[in-house]
């Protein structure tokens, strides 16, 4: 099949979760035998703050761990008729303007024979639902909803039975152990501020528990305030700024423990969606302690692929266990590859979406209804 998928940003993961799972997505459909083909809009925020931060730098890695490859850019000239020829299947990710959802779909509204989907990952659903209700879907054959939640939300829009569940992955042709194990040292907490959507829960399950049981804290992320600097200096936390995604494998690699604290919107709102660092952390066989988050779907075994904290004390008693037991560490370790290779790396994600696009006749899709 030809598959084309208009994203964000393939080349820049610059506070841009989703270019980690469209990676090992568009690799794995490419080993697979399909043409892919992405878009990205010119002037993409992701790109631009790469760019501006690293130069050209920034994206060495991307490029050479990721050499099969690359994306087309576009703007608003853009000839679809051109760009889509041939298509068997598009994908159009949110983080795109309307006037592209809109004009890909009235092609598909006037007969282009390929299977449309819309590809929503992120809480702008529930958080300001009219930033999502301002695309027009009309012609739109179905969503992929990257949680049994954010779904659900779509189904009340009317969407029925066009809406497909399509969680992120790790994508364990990068995100895999270390061939050969070192010393491991310290916590590692890989992730971006979040515009405060968990400043109090970073300091209760991160930046205290580390300092009262005296495990060496690094953090690698974008768009800290100076506030936020202050917070972690006065905690004593090594802040390294931004890391290229494809080098937090090595960066897994030489730490002891990692911690997930999810945004607010993933806790309260839309329950069962964990970030993409669950998956790509366990799949880099680190042992990962997680603050209070409810695993609605019965993605992981909480308490066996990963510990869960629900309070400050407990993540305090999880991080002196894993720091003093190696049986546990390992025990972690292991459940937490086995649930990464059994059910939720990229290629498991391919065969769901193959799955679905199988319900279109993926090259020959079904006509839709008035």
């Amino acid at each position: 099949m030809k598959i084309v998928y208009f994203t964000h940003s393939l080349a820049s993961c610059w506070n841009h979760g989703n270019a980690h799972f469209l990676r090992g997505v568009l690799r794995e459909l490419a080993s697979r035998g399909h043409e892919v083909t992405a878009y990205e809009p010119a002037g993409a925020w992701s790109l631009d703050n790469l760019l501006k931060d690293h130069g050209e730098k920034g994206l060495s890695s991307y490029r050479s761990l990721y050499p099969e490859l690359s994306s087309n850019t576009f703007n608003e000239d853009i000839d679809l008729d051109e760009a889509l020829a041939g298509a068997d299947v598009v994908i159009v990710h949110e983080w795109n303007d309307p006037w592209l959802v809109a004009a890909i779909g009235k092609l598909r509204r006037g007969g282009a024979p390929f299977t449309l989907l819309f590809h929503d990952t992120h809480h702008r659903a529930v958080s300001d639902p009219k930033a999502i209700k301002q695309f027009d879907l009309d012609g739109y054959d179905g969503v992929l909803a990257f949680g049994e939640t954010l779904a659900e939300v779509y189904r009340r829009w009317g969407w029925g039975n066009r809406v497909y569940v399509w969680h992120e992955a790790a994508d364990t042709k990068l995100f895999r152990p270390p061939a050969e194990e070192s010393d491991r040292k310290g916590l590692v907490w890989i992730g971006n501020w979040g515009d405060g959507e968990r400043s109090a829960e970073l300091e209760s399950f991160l930046l205290r528990p580390a300092r009262t049981v005296a495990l060496p804290l690094e953090i690698y992320g974008v768009r800290y305030p100076e506030e936020a600097l202050a917070m972690l200096d006065r905690y004593g936390v090594a802040y390294r700024g931004w890391l290229p995604n494809a080098r937090a494998p090595e960066v897994f690699a030489r730490h002891l423990a990692t911690v997930h604290v999810p945004r607010r919107f993933y806790v309260d709102m839309l329950p069962g969606i964990p970030t993409i660092r669950v998956f790509e952390a366990l799949a880099c066989g680190i042992p990962l302690v997680s603050a209070p988050w409810q695993d609605s779907e019965g993605l992981f075994r909480p308490g066996t692929d990963y510990l869960v904290a629900e309070s400050e004390a407990q993540m305090e008693r999880h991080l002196r266990a894993i720091n003093s037991d190696p049986d546990l560490r390992k025990s972690l370790v292991e459940n937490g590859l086995a649930a990464i290779r059994n059910r939720h790396s990229c290629a498991h994600r391919v065969d769901q979406l193959l799955a679905i696009l199988a319900t279109y006749g993926a090259a020959a899709p079904t006509e839709m209804s008035a």
